[in-house]
């Protein structure tokens, strides 16, 4: 009896042995290396180096303005059906989702109200455009609205001068400021959080100036004490919002010891609350109105618009407003003005001197995995070649594709006029087949960057990774993120389609604090460039 009860005991202590072995080599197949260094990693990537191959490129200096989608693109919050319609362009924080929903609430007011002038019926649409991008919708003449309200006057100056039919007209609809965030207890002057950044003390994030009004604004109130005060205070900027929401979102975790927003997003938020004081910078976030074209608008149009305006302006509107957050910080004065000629000079010298004059070292990692095969590889293409000319020739570029396994299809050089050339060549061999090994890639990247880092040791370092997001071989995410996270190198996710597996481009690219853009083939080449515009 005892002799069996041995060999039972035996025979339950070799079959875990086994199970546990069998555990152990099933995680050693799927996680070589075990994600401890970036070098462990690569002895299991397979990497190919191809031979670089030149194209020719377009030395026309294309506009923005050629790449902006049709405006569906951009679909309507409210759609209003009345003969006499008042369509309105604005920024996000007025045509969004709960505490954000002010003007989409207004219009469903006042749709359902049944208004009339003259026995023709009148209604709002509401459309929710990012304040830059509106501008160059109305720049470039490619869609006009009736109304367009930005979140300040930045946007609408810059309209004005550079040939948007624009005239203001109500330099207020709801009240706003924006404001620095700064870890609670820290700071209480504005001017003192500037200083704090300029010296290396404080990790802060900021919105994208060529697209966020916010952005512009702190842009524009740096600049006014010379372009060295802003080259000083970007030097030590780890990270740039496309957008204030997108700010927002990457300020909940509480990584960055400062961040830049709007006071309305501010009080309704308990998180950002509980972790930042706000102090309030630059002009005044009023949500100004300005009238669009209007030598083209018949009397009875003109009449509507004034209908609109008196409705959103009125106090039982307002009062939705204040019970959303605005109209909250209005003891908040500013004598600042800048004119449009100032903002374009802003703009033009944000691009030379973003990069305070540092090398920048970029790899762009292309998903050619099947799942890409039609119109997101060829968008992918067109983007790739359409951005080249908005990245600054003193910068280092490579390009890796990747499927099953990865490519380096053009090693990192200066971006002159060669390697421009050896970049549209890999851009045009590009071709999408197989499986999608996405942070195999990452991990090459990576490689590539840290011995070009070498050659410039205080160049700024980032990766771009233009993919579907749905790795199914090869590295998992959370395997390459404690590498990732000790080099230090952000990376930029753009996705290709609708489906796409945004949630883990986000996470890939929260890991250093970069941004992540959803795009499909409708806008991919417009936010491709407006990306590469900020930050090459």
């Amino acid at each position: 009896m005892k002799k069996s009860n041995s060999v039972v005991i035996v025979g339950v202590v070799f079959a875990v042995v086994i199970v546990l072995l069998l555990g152990i080599f099933a995680i050693i197949k799927s996680n070589p290396g075990g994600g401890r260094t970036k070098e462990s990693m690569l002895k299991h990537i397979k990497v190919t180096e191809k031979e670089p191959v030149k194209a020719s490129i377009s030395l026309e200096d294309n506009s923005l303005y050629d790449e902006l989608p049709e405006i569906t693109k951009y679909p309507e919050a409210v759609k209003g059906s009345g003969q006499l319609d008042v369509e309105i362009f604005t920024s996000g924080e007025k045509a969004g989702d709960g505490n954000d929903s002010w003007l989409i609430d207004v219009a469903k007011k006042f749709n359902a109200e049944g208004n009339e002038i003259g026995g023709k019926s009148v209604s709002m649409t509401v459309r929710s455009v990012p304040s830059g991008t509106a501008a160059d919708y109305i720049i470039s003449n490619k869609y006009l609205p009736d109304i367009y309200t930005p979140s300040n006057t930045l946007f609408g100056e810059y309209a004005m001068v550079n040939g948007g039919r624009l005239e203001l007209y109500a330099d207020r609809m709801v009240g706003n400021t924006a404001g620095i965030l700064v870890k609670k207890g820290e700071y209480s002057k504005f001017s003192d959080v500037i200083a704090a950044v300029q010296n290396g003390q404080l990790n802060m994030g900021y919105t994208n100036p060529q697209t966020s009004a916010t952005g512009l604004n702190l842009l524009v109130t740096l600049m006014q004490d010379g372009e060295e005060n802003f080259t000083r205070f970007n030097q030590n900027i780890p990270y740039v919002a496309y957008t204030t929401q997108q700010m927002r979102d990457s300020a909940s975790n509480g990584k960055l010891d400062a961040i830049l927003t709007e006071y309305q997003t501010y009080i309704n938020d308990d998180n950002l609350k509980s972790i930042y004081d706000f102090i309030p910078f630059g002009i005044r976030h009023d949500n100004p109105a300005y009238l669009c074209d209007k030598d083209s608008k018949t009397p009875e149009e003109l009449e509507a618009i004034d209908m609109v305006m008196d409705y959103c302006l009125s106090d039982e509107m307002q009062k939705i407003a204040t019970n959303k957050g605005f109209n909250a910080n209005d003891d908040y004065k500013s004598d600042l003005v800048f004119t449009g000629a100032q903002v374009s000079e802003a703009l033009s010298s944000y691009k030379v001197n973003k990069d305070n004059g540092k090398d920048i070292i970029a790899v762009f990692v292309a998903d050619c995995s099947g799942s890409m095969y039609g119109d997101p590889i060829i968008q992918l293409k067109e983007s790739l070649s359409n951005g080249m000319q908005y990245i600054n020739e003193n910068n280092y570029v490579g390009l890796v594709s990747y499927s099953d396994d990865v490519a380096i299809e053009v090693p990192i050089a200066q971006f002159d006029m060669n390697q421009k050339a050896y970049f549209q060549g890999g851009i045009n061999s590009l071709t999408a087949n197989g499986s999608t090994a996405s942070y195999d890639a990452v991990v090459v990247a990576m490689d590539m960057i840290e011995k070009e880092k070498k050659n410039h040791p205080d160049a700024k370092a980032m990766i771009f990774l233009l993919s579907d997001g749905y790795q199914n071989v090869g590295y998992e995410l959370d395997t390459i993120k404690p590498a990732l996270k000790e080099s230090q190198i952000p990376v930029y996710t753009i996705s290709y389609t609708s489906e796409a597996d945004t949630d883990a481009m986000r996470e890939l690219s929260e890991v250093n604090e970069a941004a992540t853009i959803n795009a499909d083939s409708e806008d991919i080449v417009y936010k491709i460039k407006s990306l590469f515009n900020s930050q090459m």
